[in-house]
């Protein structure tokens, strides 16, 4: 509920007169912002030198390393405020850093509140951030985190509005998306009015790196383990917080006897689970037996779980053991358990209490040594209220149920899964794919995967066939009917940012029947300006136009070929 109490909002003006200060310079290779040279640089690459700090240097050291660098940068983009906007009101003026470091490419940036008095010294802020670059980054190679980690950003406000305000005022990260949380939000005072002033102020103090190094010693040589349950196929990929949850659930069921019973939607990788929980098990030299209940005819189920003896029904012409009995020793999943029939339904009950099976056809019973791993994503108490499942099976098998959440509930797990998946398909191939494009990996996360990892999997290997070999996959070749975006900013040929213009076919045919000129006209007119603009240079004029030279060799020699006519 809004407060009515609570002033509004502050607006953010347009921002037409910083985009109209940021220059590409494409013939001498630099890029300016109102006369600072500005870098392009990747987030990967970031991110690399980020992974290589927080191995050498620890985490703590690395999160005030990048405060300082981002301060830096804030105290540059300060000087520009008054400079643009000196006429301006002070919090348009203020606006500025805000509006810049979404236009470099950092974060989003919305106000919530915003008082600035510089003149008595007062400042209190709130601030959203959305599509944090390191949030990106940092949970892409670390996972999701207990504690925030936009640290240069979190720099950069500092920096900023201390430069602004003429006095140190710093800001906190309160919110971060890294840690769950929808967006990323700081709040800004001027630091005597912090409680723990003088803790933040320690962290924009500069120290040496060098003369840390032997405390840091200790943490190098520290042992970190992870996770990962593994099977013949490799281990389970996944670092969200649910997918690491279900895993604990797995790794502690693993050393004990209790029959597991997973669910989750089709897709989710029961199976996968199952296999793991087998690998980890006392059992794991044993075999491991999948049996889908649902791809089985009713009339044979019982015949395939439990056995049959000789003439037991028509066709058995010899005793055949079934999947228990196979399964000895080891772990039998039954998957689909929620389409098995009732009457065996009773067989499998006894299984699970006396640890016993009667084959088809037969009077004597057989002790088995199975551990019991069943799967379903059937609502199993629903089933028990329509008279479609035993009560007194589903609470056998409820004494250990783990849930395996969907994709769209494992965000932080489309990486390393893609990645992972991207390395089997290449291999089994024999194509070499380097990775996905930033589009290809934000269409991967705003995807609602109805098919789960099932369908990941799919639309990975159909990347994989269609990528160009040595080149990552992109957007269009994992999701080929995924609709356009509107159009981003580009460059026009002043060197300015502008939003991409819309379709201008309607305006151009008009234009084209006012002027009277056929198609062939039209061609003659823009290769002959591309080839004048390029100063004559063929092959700089078909990169304009997007030919080769031959190609616009040939167009040429049409256009010298119809001005003879």
């Amino acid at each position: 509920m809004t407060d009515p109490t609570r002033p509004p909002a502050p607006q953010l003006p347009p921002d037409a007169d910083l985009r109209r200060m940021v220059h590409f310079s494409a013939g001498d290779g630099r890029i300016w912002l109102a006369g600072q040279r500005m870098v392009l640089v990747h987030t990967a690459a970031l991110g690399a030198l980020r992974r290589e700090f927080m191995s050498t240097l620890g985490r703590e050291h690395t999160r005030r390393l990048l405060m300082r660098a981002g301060y830096a940068s804030g105290e540059r983009d300060a000087a520009l405020a008054r400079q643009v906007r000196g006429d301006a009101s002070v919090l348009d003026m203020f606006a500025v850093g805000p509006q810049l470091h979404a236009l470099e490419g950092a974060v989003q940036v919305t106000p919530e509140t915003c008082e600035i008095d510089i003149a008595a010294g007062r400042f209190n802020g709130t601030f959203r951030w959305d599509h944090s670059w390191e949030v990106e980054t940092h949970v892409r190679d670390f996972g999701p985190q207990d504690e925030p980690v936009c640290w240069m950003l979190l720099g950069y406000a500092s920096g900023y509005t201390s430069a602004f305000m003429g006095r140190p005022t710093l800001f906190k990260e309160v919110a971060c998306a890294a840690c769950g949380h929808a967006s990323c939000r700081i709040e800004g005072r001027v630091l005597a009015d912090w409680p723990d002033a003088e803790a933040m102020a320690a962290d924009y103090a500069a120290d040496s790196m060098i003369v840390r190094l032997e405390d840091l010693q200790a943490q190098v040589d520290t042992l970190r383990s992870r996770l990962q349950p593994a099977d013949e196929l490799g281990e389970l990929v996944g670092r969200s917080k649910a997918f690491d949850a279900a895993a604990r659930l797995l790794s502690k069921a693993a050393a004990t006897q209790v029959t597991v019973l997973l669910t989750g939607e089709t897709g989710v990788g029961k199976e996968r689970f199952a296999r793991a929980l087998h690998a980890m098990s006392p059992r794991a030299d044993k075999p491991f037996v999948a049996v889908n209940c649902a791809a089985l005819p009713a009339e044979l189920i019982e015949s395939e779980l439990f056995g049959a003896e000789k003439g037991a029904f028509t066709g058995a012409g010899a005793a055949r053991p079934g999947r228990f009995e196979r399964a000895d020793g080891g772990t039998l999943m039954l998957d689909e358990l929620g389409e098995l029939p009732l009457t065996a339904q009773a067989k499998l009950l006894r299984v699970l209490q006396q640890g016993e099976i009667e084959r088809l056809g037969g009077t004597q019973a057989r002790k088995v040594d199975v551990r019991v791993v069943a799967a379903t994503n059937v609502d199993l108490e629903a089933a028990v209220a329509s008279g479609r499942f035993r009560s007194d099976l589903m609470y056998r098998l409820n004494v250990y149920p783990i849930r395996i959440p969907p994709l769209r509930e494992r965000v932080d797990d489309i990486e390393p899964l893609a990645e992972h998946l991207l390395n089997r398909f290449g291999a089994l191939h024999g194509k070499r794919v380097p990775g996905f494009t930033d589009r290809a990996l934000d269409a991967m996360r705003g995807y609602p995967w109805p098919g789960n990892v099932r369908e990941l999997e799919n639309l990975i290997e159909r990347g994989v066939i269609l990528a160009s070999a040595g080149e990552p996959v992109d957007v269009h070749e994992l999701f080929p009917t995924l609709p356009e975006q509107r159009p981003p900013l580009t460059v026009n040929a002043h060197g300015e940012l502008e939003r991409g213009a819309p379709s201008c076919g309607p305006a151009l045919y008009d234009d084209l029947l006012a002027r009277g000129m056929s198609l062939d006209q039209l061609e003659d007119a823009l290769i002959q300006e591309a080839v004048q603009r390029a100063g004559g240079n063929l092959a700089g004029a078909a990169r304009a136009l997007g030919l080769t030279r031959a190609q616009l060799s040939y167009r040429l020699q049409r256009v010298h070929d119809r001005a003879k006519e």
